[in-house]
């Protein structure tokens, strides 16, 4: 589901609801989380999942193309884990 497409059906499923606060609802609730990941904060959804950051500790790579040593910086990944209920819901699906 790209992000049009949940917007276009949040809209669907709430008529009082205009397209555009619709898709104001969904971007402010991907910036907030995007903002609270890029801050080092956890964002826990009950039910669905929590958000965090990991961090990758530089290293040196290799350059595919020439096997030349490459030092790659520290980074920050987001890391995602399903809540219980999310979990539940899949595996209810598929029995």
């Amino acid at each position: 589901m790209t992000r049009s497409e949940l917007i276009r059906r949040i809209a669907e499923r709430n008529p009082e609801l205009a397209y555009n606060d619709a898709v104001k609802l969904v971007v402010t609730f991907f910036e907030e989380i995007s903002g609270a990941l890029s801050r080092g904060d956890r964002v826990e959804l009950r039910g669905f999942g929590a958000f965090w950051t990991k961090e990758r500790h530089s290293r040196i790579g290799r350059n595919p193309a020439t096997g030349a040593p490459v030092s790659v910086d520290t980074k920050q990944l987001p890391a995602f884990k399903a809540g219980k209920r999310l979990r539940e819901r899949l595996n209810r699906d598929s029995e």
